[in-house]
Parts: structure tokens; sequence; C-alpha cells
């Protein structure tokens, strides 16, 4: 297994402590093996494995503790009689109403409750309304660039950057070398999240539909959103798609943590604005299913960078300065960051173009430009980076 540090160190100061930890991300992006993980960690500190109970809503012999009834009485019978008992239920939104059932043992019992799930409306209306202020979240996401570089040492780094920009970062392609092998892996992944995930949970008719719409934004990640060039597209190719289904399949993508969006912020006005998201993939390995990323490499890095900063704990957004775009806004507390995001800025008109938007913020706060140069163009105290360098920080 890898040892999911960066999560490991977010989550150990809320063990033991009276909050649920949810833990919240895309399917097989790793967090049963951070479950297992922080059960290590409390025999480590010793805990006794009696204190513990693990399950998987996934492990088909136990699909009758869907039931929550029977969850209840199961968990009630094996509660710990020496000490605190330590609750882990994994993929906890297969169980109807369970956040009655977590409420009740969090409210009732010494316990310390973990919960994992893959639908971002695990915190979301009634929910978030019942567990409100009890409980702490936290985002995993697939494997890292850094995990990977540490996980595979002494491999050569740019032979694996290589490789993360073809395949992501799930975890269980490192089980695989081939990439017939890989993209057959990852072929099955995009479809249990597109055909499980949202066909049967959203009884959607149509599949072809929705497949070609999917593709479509795999195709276009890192761009812009435009439901008038979707519904053109659509035209285009001899089909009709409304308005409604397209912004109900955005959302159904982005509940089950498929797709992210970043909202743009004018930093003159000093505001959000409500039109032109720009989206990204969750990993780049589900595009890999349908593109080429060498290809598209520009959109790639993008999305790598987004989705970095997120682990770092930031919030991001997309800047507008007059007429030039700011890849992106990172925010975390009182700190701000600028970044541009650039495949090879071998050419001046490049070089200017990319620190040209960051020249035009006033501010203070720190900028950055990032690209596979191994050049430093770093100017008017604007800070470029290799990508590379940046991502295993």
């Amino acid at each position: 297994m890898i040892k999911r540090t960066i999560y490991l160190n977010q989550i150990k100061p809320f063990m033991k402590i009276d909050l649920l930890k949810i833990i919240v991300g895309i399917r097989r992006s790793g967090k049963s093996t951070l479950m297992k993980q922080i059960i290590s960690s409390l025999i480590e500190d010793g805990v006794n494995k009696t204190q513990i109970i693990y399950l998987n809503f996934e492990d088909y012999q136990i699909k009758h503790l869907k039931n929550p009834d029977k969850l209840f009485e199961y968990i009630k019978e094996n509660l710990s009689k020496d000490g605190k008992t330590y609750i882990f239920l994994d993929e906890i939104q297969e169980v109807a109403n369970f956040e009655q059932v977590v409420n009740s043992f969090h409210a009732t019992e010494d316990v310390d409750i973990y919960l994992t799930g893959s639908n971002s409306k695990m915190l979301s209306g009634e929910y978030a309304t019942l567990l409100t202020g009890r409980y702490k979240s936290f985002n995993v996401f697939p494997l890292s660039f850094k995990e990977l570089v540490d996980y595979y040492k002494p491999r050569n780094k740019e032979d694996m950057f290589n490789d993360y920009i073809k395949y992501g970062g799930f975890p269980i392609l490192i089980n695989f070398k081939t990439e017939a092998e890989k993209l057959s892996i990852l072929n099955d992944l995009y479809n249990s999240i597109v055909i499980k995930d949202l066909v049967q949970r959203h009884n959607i008719f149509g599949v072809d539909i929705l497949e070609k719409y999917m593709s479509y934004l795999l195709n276009t990640i890192s761009s812009q959103f435009s439901a008038k060039n979707i519904i053109n597209y659509f035209k285009n190719e001899g089909r009709n798609i409304s308005r409604e289904t397209l912004y109900n399949y955005i959302s159904y993508a982005k509940e089950v943590l498929m797709i992210y969006s970043a909202r743009r912020y004018d930093l003159n006005g000093k505001k959000l604005l409500t039109t032109n998201e720009k989206y990204f993939i969750n990993d780049q390995g589900l595009r890999a299913t349908k593109f080429n990323n060498l290809k598209d490499i520009e959109k790639i890095l993008e999305n790598i960078v987004y989705f970095e900063l997120l682990r770092r704990g930031y919030e991001v957004s997309i800047g507008m300065i007059n007429d030039k775009e700011i890849d992106f806004i990172a925010t975390k507390n009182d700190l701000v960051e600028y970044y541009q995001v650039a495949y090879i800025m071998e050419t001046e008109k490049t070089r200017e173009k990319e620190f040209g938007s960051l020249l035009l913020i006033r501010d203070q706060f720190p900028k950055y430009v990032l690209s596979m140069d191994k050049f430093d163009f770093s100017q008017e105290g604007i800070i470029h980076k290799n990508i590379i360098d940046f991502l295993l920080e």
C-alpha cells in the first residue's frame, strides 16, 4: 500500500476527538486504503483490535447491513466493553438513512466514527442538517505525482511524469505495467462511474447521449463552459439536448466527484462571476479512455495543477483582470496565490503572454508561472517554476 501521508496528517489531529470524520472521494481513489492506515495508526497507539468495527458496504457478504435497522443492531451488539469503540463505515452512501444510525451512536455511545463516501451529496441537504457542527470532512483524490515518485523511487522523474500525464494516478494502476492493461482498467473504472453511479442512480434513458456529452466534457476540460456551444455541437451531430438535461448531467457528474468546477473571479470588481465556469476532470486517467492526453498536454497540465492546489487545501477560482485571464487564484485563509500554467515558453511572445496577465495584478501576494521549461524565466517579482519541481514540493 502507498501510505497516504498527506491525508493522514490532515486527519490525525482529529482522531479520538468527538467529531465524525467524513472522507469523501471518487471511486477507487484510495479511501478504503486510507481507512485501513488510520486503523493501523490507532493500533500502533495502543487501541485493541476488539475496539474496532470496520464495514465496507461494497462487500456483497454484508449486503444485509445496508438495511439501517440491521446495521444499527450489528454495531450495537459489537460495541467494545473495554473502552471507546472505533467505527469505520466504508462507502456509507450505500446504506439508506445512514445518517440516522450514525447520529444515534455518536450521540449516545462512547464512539469515534469514520465514514467514507463517493458522493458529494453526503454533506448536503438533510445529511448536513442532521450532522451540523458534529463532523469534519476530508477530500481524498487519486494519487498525486509526488506520492507516485515516493513510491517508485528511483525511477526517472521525467519518464514518470510522462506516464502520469497519460494514465493519471488511480492507485490500482500500480499493479499493471502495459499500456493495454492500464487503459483496460481505466475503461472499467470510467464505465462503473458513468453506468453505475450516473445511469442507474438517476434512471437515465438515452445512455448514448450521456456518453457523448461526457466525451465532450472530457475533451474540453480546462476550457470555459458554454451551454450554447454544447447544444450547437449536438445539433451538428444530428442530436438534440435541452439546456435542462445538459445541466442535470453536469450536476450528476459533479455529484459522483467525476467533474469539478471553478468559478471566475473579477479581480477589478472583486466579485465572483456567475457564467463561464471551467470544468476539470478528477483524474486525467479517466480522460485517457477517450483521448490522447499527450496531444492535449496544455489542458492536462492545467488540470493537474488545479487538483494539486485542491490537495494542498486551497480554494481555487479562475481570475479575470481587464480582458486577461489568470489560470488560477488559490486562496487559503488569508493567503492568496496566483498561477499561470504553460507547456513550454520557448519564445519571447509566449513569455510576455504568461507573465503579462500576472503583471496587471497590483497586490503583493505571490505570483507564479509554471511550465515544463528547465530554465528559470522569473521576472519582476513573478516566480517561474518547473512544473515537476512544483508538484514535488
